[in-house]
């Protein structure tokens, strides 16, 4: 009996040992990865595997460092162990396996895995933005839109799957669209240089199809296209100009570009709520403007437009610095929302 325990205290010090052993090797091959090292990243997760072979842990360690070094088949090889464990990190194991897919040109193989990975993890954003990703890769847009809009409304949280949308709703002229996305994706993300590509293209947008006459200053050309008869927001696409042509009106003299701005976005955000109706379903009136709309009647507007448009508009820093009580109060509306 007393043999017994001993043999039981030392294989619960020795695995306890083990996965010190492990933690250690692995925090010294992640401060490697994330000096560029990968070389010496990986040498000391093999050496970490030497301990545990079968750890999650360290297999995805390896196959992500891997994947940063170019080095495909080896990263799929490792995440494969982490798929196959069924335990921690499967999602991101996912995930780099299929970019490793990708990578190799093997597209159609990386949507397969990618499909797998959706049925297994159904609200990971990330997996329906590379599933969107290849497609849109294979220029088969269609497809990229339904399985980012499927993604989206399992996390809406993603900001990248908002500016893809983005992204493909401009491609396709639907301004109204395109705009709503952008705007939630500079809620989530306002500050990249990816903000600066998104912001500037709603400042490109709000002003599209209006131009003034050079022979007659008081005359204000807006250039509008048939809209779609099936296009729920042809009305919203039609306001976007007037709303740009407004600012010439005598009411708007004297007024800044950020009050402007700030005005249309609201007057906006305001049109697409009015327009919603007992029939509005799908994505863009459930996600998009059941929110946006909220915001217009709420009084945070000036801080949502100051704060989304940081990365184009140089008063918004020092507005925010200068306004932080009203950012404490649109921050503690967005908590509520």
């Amino acid at each position: 009996m007393k043999i017994t325990t001993l043999l039981l205290c030392l294989l619960c010090f020795n695995f306890s040992f083990s996965q010190d052993d492990i933690n250690d090797l692995v925090k010294q091959g992640i401060t490697y990865h994330d000096a560029g090292d990968y070389d010496k990243a990986i040498a000391t997760y093999k050496e970490a595997l030497k301990i545990d072979s079968k750890s999650s842990l360290v297999n995805y360690e390896l196959s992500l460092s891997y994947f940063y070094n170019k080095d495909f088949k080896n990263a799929i090889k490792y995440s494969d162990v982490v798929i196959d464990n069924d335990k921690e990190h499967v999602k991101a194991a996912y995930i780099t396996k299929g970019s490793s897919l990708d990578n190799l040109g093997k597209i159609k193989e990386s949507i397969k895995l990618f499909k797998k990975g959706i049925k297994k993890f159904k609200t990971e954003g990330l997996l329906y933005y590379n599933l969107a990703l290849n497609y849109y890769k294979l220029k088969d847009f269609d497809e990229a839109e339904e399985v980012i809009t499927q993604g989206i409304t399992q996390d809406q949280s993603h900001a990248s799957s908002h500016l893809m949308l983005g992204y493909l709703n401009y491609d396709k002229n639907k301004r109204a669209q395109s705009l709503l996305n952008l705007h939630y994706f500079l809620l989530l993300e306002p500050a990249t240089a990816r903000s600066q590509q998104a912001a500037g293209l709603i400042q490109t947008m709000m002003s599209s199809n209006v131009n003034k006459d050079d022979e007659k200053p008081n005359t204000i050309n807006i250039s509008l296209s048939l809209p779609d008869e099936d296009d729920e927001f042809s009305a919203a696409e039609l306001m976007i100009s007037m709303l740009e042509a407004s600012k010439s009106l005598e009411e708007n003299e004297g007024k800044s570009e950020d009050e402007l701005f700030i005005e249309n976005t609201d007057s906006f955000f305001t049109i697409l709520g009015e327009l919603k109706d007992k029939k509005s379903k799908g994505i863009y009136w459930d996600v998009y403007v059941n929110f946006f709309y909220e915001l217009a009647k709420s009084d945070h507007m000036p801080a949502y437009c100051y704060y989304v448009m940081q990365s184009v508009n140089k008063n918004s820093q020092t507005w925010l610095d200068s306004n932080t009580d009203a950012l404490d109060a649109f921050d503690q509306w967005l908590q509520n929302n």
